[in-house]
């Protein structure tokens, strides 16, 4: 798994609730910035990955699988 198919992934499954990234953060009880593209680097430009807490809060906020999440790594 890559950084980049993650947060790809992340954009994903908002877009198929028809929701933003905040709107997503919003649903699942999380900061509503935690998403923000500004968030998934640091300052010195390292990587920042979600973690599988956050992960899973959002898959069950949202009724979705981990199969169907992993499936947006891939999704255009």
């Amino acid at each position: 798994m890559l950084h980049e198919q993650l947060w790809h992934a992340i954009d994903k499954l908002a877009e198929s609730q028809h929701t933003t990234c905040s709107g997503l953060a919003r649903l699942s009880g999380l900061d509503a910035t935690i998403f923000n593209k500004s968030k998934r680097t640091s300052p010195v430009g390292q990587p920042r990955w979600v973690s599988t807490e956050t992960i899973a809060k959002v898959l069950v906020a949202t009724h979705t699988t981990i199969r169907q999440f992993v499936e947006f790594f891939y999704t255009k």
